[in-house]
């Protein structure tokens, strides 16, 4: 019941994250700003945060959502987040180094995280298009 509690919460700030980042976009008629930079670092902070928790939540549980090389025995709570942010990270990002591999649960989870990170510089771009075009109109 923890685990969907947290997990829920935590797609939840990472929907509303995503809400608005693109609501401030419709706003802002400046195609990039320092502002927006920001705001699209805060945003993939906190996709990575949130994807990371989920995964601790899912381990603390018991449930094991992906595989470390290095490490074969569960790890103290501050060296689990570290690994499940560093996870997280590379699967946001796409870069996968080969170290950790999702098993089980994590498999789902990670399917989602990827399709998140990899369609989301595309979206950003085009909301910056429409708001450039529907300006000169």
């Amino acid at each position: 019941m923890f685990t969907i509690f947290i997990t829920s919460l935590c797609l939840i700030l990472i929907a509303a994250s995503l809400r608005q980042i693109f609501n401030s976009l419709e706003h802002d008629h400046k195609i990039f700003s320092f502002q927006v930079f920001l705001s699209i670092l805060l945003l993939y902070m906190i996709i990575m945060t949130g994807f990371g928790m989920i995964y601790l939540c899912f381990i603390t549980q018991g449930i094991p959502v992906y595989m470390d090389s290095s490490h074969t025995q569960p790890l103290p709570w501050m060296e689990e987040m570290g690994r499940s942010m560093y996870f997280s990270g590379m699967t946001l990002f796409t870069v996968g180094y080969g170290d950790m591999i999702p098993i089980g649960a994590g498999r789902w989870i990670v399917i989602l995280e990827a399709m998140v990170g990899y369609s989301l510089p595309a979206a950003l771009v085009i909301k910056v298009w429409q708001n450039v075009h529907h300006g000169e109109r």
